[in-house]
């Protein structure tokens, strides 16, 4: 017979008799009448029974209460079938019976469709009993009418197809076999769920992919993934791209051009010996420039777009537990299906809605998908089905899972009801979509942008003042024509306008996304998942790391290598045979010596007093779960003869459940003997558990399981062990168990909302001492050398563990993290200390020690305080706070809890110390990037304002050397191919060699404004040699010396074209030398470090090269310039080339004696510019007011044109914008509760409003670079 496959601890309330035949519908039946629900880790029931010691436990019919007077049918179960149990039609004859909100309704109106959601309820040949609306109904409000109108837990059961133990099979493509609501819902179980045939495992699992895999279930229910947010489509990227005021401004100037050059060389009459006018050119050339830039900035805006929603793909996904044709496994969230049965663990986030199956002290906080700020109580659904018939039902009862939730503590395992857009958090999420968050580094860029900007624009202002009052100035002797005077004036106007476009550095902002784009997908591929990008800058300044041992520093492959059994029998895997002070034995000789009772006792505090279960990891059977539990587990398989976990469990009735607790350190279980007692397991830390035991077992080769008083020296041996063990790097947990006559004991506090439920610290005293395990985890290759990078970095790294202090000390020995003159402390200490004192510990504070998460806590707030900018790593629930307040929080993606995750700003995907470092050299490399891009851009800024800016006014004819459309190709170069150039180069190990940066350091470093000022003077001095004295120098005054009239004026002007030529061919090649000069922020020389890598920069300078021999070439009429020859490319070579050099001397001017000048620069130039700053605000307010009237209509009518011809809607669209629509009022109501600090991974942080430009100039601070 195959072997059946048995699902995790899933309690069940079961009998094999039925209801009463006039109930309405009928149900399994309570399985016993005594004070205590008896709550079971239930399985599928073996066919064979396990023996334990000796002793055969009993089958579940045996086990629970089978006697006459515990185990009943329910015509015995209560006084009488007449007085308690009825069906509904008599229930009011005799006795008052409960009542819940909704219970006067009837299935018609329970389930009736709201008008908003009607479509719903309209299903196309189905084969389930239920559509989707109805699911709805047992949600948004809570509806234990609907409940009960769809049949309780067993008509889903049936409706959704669906089986309670074995979920869904993963055969199963379409359902030929229908079922309808009446027949789902009218027809229950007459025989409890442990007898209804199981599947096995052979006859379901397939070895191969199942094509079209749940294809009904999707059609009707669809499955857990929420439409995309509509991305933003390219041709509104192009829109945005050219939806700028100065390039409208630019265009509307280059219109009027073209217009009045066609007419010149159209309309009017012309000496054919000057041949046609082509004035128009320039017009058609500007037009085509800022079509180019449009282009080239829209696909960079969508390439950034594609890549941030793949990251939001990968930051959804999880995986989850789930019950498959019997089996359990690992599923993606998004592969959750209606029908599903899912475990919940303490920590876990919910990933759909549903109804709980059954489980232990289940409690959820909801406050992110209701509101509802206090934990809820949740109740299995078969109880609160049974309770409905027997009239015992109240509104209290709470089977709902609602998604978006998290399970705060206990387990359990659930019914999925509702999926994706249907369940009622993604109705929520929604209408809450939004935006890509801003980061720190982005708006502080923009508000520098915007200041430059200012700068930029008042430089074209007065210019273009300057070049007017010329112009009028000459209009009483001007002999041109009116279009001829147009055409000189609006010349005017687009030179201004250009250099506005070229002064607002708006790639500032964008080098920033780029930076993090490029760099949080080569994050995601070394098992860093960034989903905050505020993290990613922020991790590159990081001064101090508080990492977690367990899995982060080791491997979280723990093993069972020594123990102590009682106080007496040593064992160990390695014997150490030069120890003559104590016998060890092996595994085997050790637990060979255990009597029956004894190893049953032993059996059961591993297998029942544990949360891990029987599972398959890569196609391989393995236990799922705590890594330490799973090692006690597999130790209990090796070496105590244990079978599959789930028979083990299948006739132990567990009474109450403790979950692990963090700040107690241990977990424990009540489960009812054979004899009626109760006993008490109870397994955690080591030391902490010995505090807690006062008797022993003195043999553990006698059968009886009689103790003895814990003698002093008996407790110090057992010390004496924990620090053996410790010193070995062993984690030490210890078992202890104490046996009680009835549960709750008489006289312990229970719980408010239960009292058959005891508490645990009134139970757990005076426990007996069991014995204790020694568990090895190693040490991660690589953690000791990637702790020593991070040192030389000056990060400061500290162990923050649950582990005992000898135990974290000897590991934070082996990692290097502690040092001679380090500081270890344990948490309780350490809580206690004062705000002062704890200053003053915490820089030599390297290892915290039995510390729970609020000391985490409270040593990231402290060391926040103190300055540090923080990086916290944590896996539990408890961990959360301490991940929200930390700068950057690191959740563990194996070992982390969903709460964890959502709390973390990036996710560890292999749990891996070294991955932090890797976080931290891409962080600095963003950070770089960005310093790189903000270098090369000033400069480019300051040189291209100044130089057309002087040529312009120098100019007889009011020309800037550079004209518009050369202006917009150096624009291209400076705010697109720059920024991806010098934004994607990867981070070097060198770049750990230096400090952090301090919170509050200046974007422009000494030696950064060294540079940028050093190449302005530079550029500035060749190019105005060029243009000044170029003519004189290249000899050309000699070269018309020969002509007179016509012939003389046509030969110098094509001199002073092919002089300007040069002057635009040197300062474009300046930038692009430049662009290799700042690859390097610091003094060292070697530019070329790590190009070889870089094929973005390579590619782009090839583009540029490229693009400017081309333009030199072919582009001569658009860019009002001439072929050069040979000789006159080498002049410009030649020319620009020195700039690498000339960057040399600057790198060797001392960072000191550079911010000695800047400082009194600095200050001499804010006293100047505050006036000047105040009489510019007020002579071009009104022209702003102006500007913002005129272009205002224009603007809107462009907007909405636009939008009309370029919205194309898909069916996707559709459903998004109905269910954001449906998902209104729940928006509302989300929005109106307040927010608890943790919050759902989808859950969009609201975006701050950037604040006002400064009036004045932001203060400029000096740092030197190191």
């Amino acid at each position: 017979m195959a072997n059946r496959l048995l699902a995790p601890p899933a309690p069940i309330h079961t009998t094999s008799q039925s209801l009463d035949a006039s109930s309405e519908n009928t149900i399994p039946s309570s399985s016993s009448t005594t004070e205590h629900s008896p709550l079971s880790l239930q399985v599928p029931s073996s066919p064979t029974s396990k023996s334990l010691g000796g002793e055969t436990l009993r089958s579940r019919a045996e086990s629970f209460n089978s006697t006459a007077e515990t185990s009943r049918s329910r015509a015995d179960s209560f006084n009488s079938k007449a007085e308690t149990t009825r069906s509904r039609g008599n229930s009011d004859l005799t006795t008052l019976r409960s009542r819940f909100e909704g219970d006067e309704l009837t299935k018609e109106e329970a389930l009736r469709p709201d008008k908003s959601t009607e479509k719903d309820f309209e299903t196309d040949n189905s084969p389930f009993a239920f559509s989707p609306g109805q699911l709805n109904k047992t949600l948004n409000p809570k509806s234990l009418a609907a409940y009960r109108a769809l049949g309780g837990i067993y008509g889903l059961e049936r409706g959704l197809k669906t089986d309670l133990l074995a979920g869904l099979s993963v055969d199963e493509t379409t359902i030929s076999e229908k079922i309808d609501f009446d027949e789902a819902t009218a027809t229950a179980r007459s025989k409890p769920i442990d007898a209804r045939p199981i599947i096995a495992q052979e006859a379901i699992v397939s070895g191969h992919a199942v094509q079209g895999q749940f294809e009904d279930r999707k059609r009707i229910f669809n499955d857990n993934r929420l439409p995309a947010k509509n991305r933003i489509s390219i041709w509104r990227l192009f829109w945005n791209a050219y939806n700028d005021t100065v390039l409208l401004v630019l265009t509307a100037a280059a219109v009027i051009s073209l217009v009045l050059g066609i007419y010149e060389a159209v309309g009017q009459t012309h000496d054919p010996s000057e041949g046609q006018p082509v004035d128009w050119v320039e017009g058609l050339a500007i037009m085509v420039a800022i079509l180019i830039v449009v282009l080239v900035t829209g696909l960079n805006d969508y390439r950034r777009e594609k890549q941030f929603s793949t990251l939001n793909a990968r930051k959804e996904d999880r995986q989850v537990k789930a019950v498959r044709s019997g089996k359990s496994v690992m599923i993606s969230v998004f592969d959750v299906m209606v029908g599903d049965i899912l475990h919940l663990e303490s920590g876990d986030s919910i990933p759909a809605d549903g109804i709980l199956v059954g489980g232990h002290g289940i409690r959820c906080d909801e406050s992110s998908a209701t509101g509802e700020s206090d934990a809820m109580k949740k109740t299995g659904g078969s109880e609160v089905w049974q309770r409905m018939v027997e009239g015992t039902a109240t509104s209290k009862l709470d089977p709902f899972i609602i998604s978006g939730s998290k399970v705060l503590e206990g387990v359990g395992t659930y019914l999925v009801t509702s999926v994706g857009v249907n369940s009622s958090f993604g109705k929520i999420m929604m209408g809450l979509q939004t935006e890509n968050e801003e980061t720190p580094l982005q708006a502080k860029l923009g508000r520098m942008a915007k200041w430059i900007g200012v700068l930029g624009t008042s430089a074209a202002g007065l210019l273009f003042f300057i070049l007017l009052f010329r112009f009028l100035g000459g209009l009483p002797n001007n002999t041109q024509t009116p279009a001829e005077r147009g055409s000189v004036f609006t010349d005017i106007l687009i030179v201004a306008i250009t250099i506005i476009v070229v002064a607002v550095p708006e790639g500032l902002p964008v080098a920033v996304t780029l930076a993090l784009s490029f760099a949080t997908k080569q994050m995601y591929k070394e098992n860093n998942l960034v989903r905050h990008l505020r993290a990613c800058e922020t991790m590159g300044n990081a001064t101090t790391i508080c990492s977690d041992k367990t899995g982060t520093l080791t491997q979280n492959r723990m093993t069972v290598v020594a123990g102590l059994l009682g106080t007496h029998t040593n064992f160990a895997r390695d014997i150490d045979v030069s120890d003559e002070e104590k016998t060890i034995l092996t595994f085997a000789a050790a637990f060979d010596r255990l009597s029956p009772d004894i190893r049953r006792l032993l059996l059961q505090s591993v297998a029942i007093n544990s949360t891990a279960f029987e599972g398959e990891e890569d196609g391989r059977a393995t236990y799922i779960g705590s890594k330490t539990e799973t090692a006690l587990l597999t130790m209990a398989k090796d070496f105590l003869g244990m079978g599959p976990v789930a028979e083990e469990r299948a006739g132990v009735e567990v009474v109450q459940l403790f979950p692990f607790d963090s700040d107690r350190k241990c977990m424990g279980v009540v489960i009812r003997l054979a004899n009626g007692t109760y006993r008490l397991l109870v397994k955690g830390a080591a030391e902490i558990m010995l505090d807690l035991a006062t008797e022993e077992l003195p043999d553990i080769t006698v059968q009886s399981l009689e103790s003895f008083e814990l003698t002093e020296s008996a407790r110090q041996k057992a010390f004496a062990n924990i620090d053996d063990f410790a010193t070995q790097s062993l984690r030490t947990i210890a078992m202890l168990f104490k046996d009680f006559q009835q549960w709750p004991p008489i006289g312990v506090h229970t719980l408010e909302d239960d009292k058959s439920m005891a508490r645990f610290e009134d139970v757990c005293q005076d426990m007996t001492f069991l014995g204790i395990v020694g568990i090895q985890d190693p040490l991660r290759d690589g953690v000791a050398y990637a702790v020593k990078r991070c040192q030389d970095a000056g990060i400061t790294v500290r162990m923050v563990t649950g582990d005992n202090l000898t135990t974290a000390s000897a590991i934070a020995k082996q990692s290097g993290i502690k040092t001679e003159k380090g500081l270890v402390m344990e948490g309780p200490k350490f809580r206690q200390l004062s705000d002062e004192e704890m200053d003053k510990a915490l820089p030599n504070l390297q290892v915290l020690a039995r510390s729970s998460p609020e000391d985490k806590r409270i040593l990231v707030k402290r060391l926040k305080h103190l300055g540090e900018t923080v990086a916290v790593t944590g896996d539990g629930t408890n961990d959360g706070p301490a991940l929200k307040l930390a700068d950057v929080g690191f959740s563990m993606g194996i070992a982390g809890t969903e709460v964890a995750k959502e709390a973390s700003a990036i996710i560890l995907m292999d749990d891996n110390f070294s991955s932090i470092v890797k976080a931290v050299m891409w962080g600095r490399s963003v950070n770089d990037a960005v310093s790189k891009f903000l270098q090369f851009q000033i400069t480019v800024n300051i040189t291209a304002v100044i130089l057309a800016f002087i040529s312009a006014v120098s100019s007889p004819d009011m020309r800037s050397v550079l004209s518009a459309v050369q202006l917009l190709w150096v624009n291209l170069i400076m705010d697109t191919f720059a920024a991806l150039a010098l934004a994607t180069d990867p981070p070097t190990e060198k770049i750990l060699d230096r400090k952090p940066t301090p919170k509050r350091a200046a974007l422009i470093t000494t030696n950064m404004w060294k540079m940028i000022i050093g190449q302005a003077i530079y550029q500035l001095l060749v190019t105005f040699v060029l243009y000044f004295a170029g003519y004189d120098l290249l000899g050309y005054d000699t070269k018309c010396s020969g002509l007179s009239g016509q012939d003389f004026t046509r030969c110098t002007d094509t001199l002073h074209t092919e002089l300007d030529t040069m002057v635009f061919n040197t300062f474009v090649w300046m930038q692009i030398f430049n662009e290799f000069n700042n690859r390097r922020l610091d003094n060292k020389l070697n530019i070329f470090e790590g190009i070889q890598r870089n094929y973005f920069f390579i590619g782009i300078n090839c583009i540029m090269v490229g693009g400017q021999v081309m333009i030199i070439f072919v582009g001569s009429t658009a860019f009002q310039i001439t072929r050069i020859d040979g000789p006159q490319w080498a002049v410009c070579i030649l020319c620009a080339l020195p700039c690498l050099l000339w960057a040399v001397v600057i790198r060797c001017i001392p960072d000191v004696y550079a911010k000695m000048v800047f400082d009194f620069v600095c200050k001499v130039w804010l006293a100047c510019a505050r006036p000047v700053m105040k009489v510019l605000r007020v002579v071009f307010r009104p022209v702003g007011k102006v500007s913002r009237t005129v272009f205002a209509p224009t603007k809107r009518f462009t907007k909405r044109t636009v939008s009309k011809f370029s919205k194309k809607k898909s069916a996707e669209d559709e459903i998004f914008n109905k269910s954001k629509n449906s998902a209104a009022a729940d928006v509302e109501a989300a929005n109106a509760s307040e927010m608890k600090t943790m919050t759902s991974p989808t859950t969009p942080s609201r975006q701050q409003t950037s604040a006002e430009f400064p009036l004045q100039p932001p203060p400029i601070t000096l740092t030197t670079a190191t």
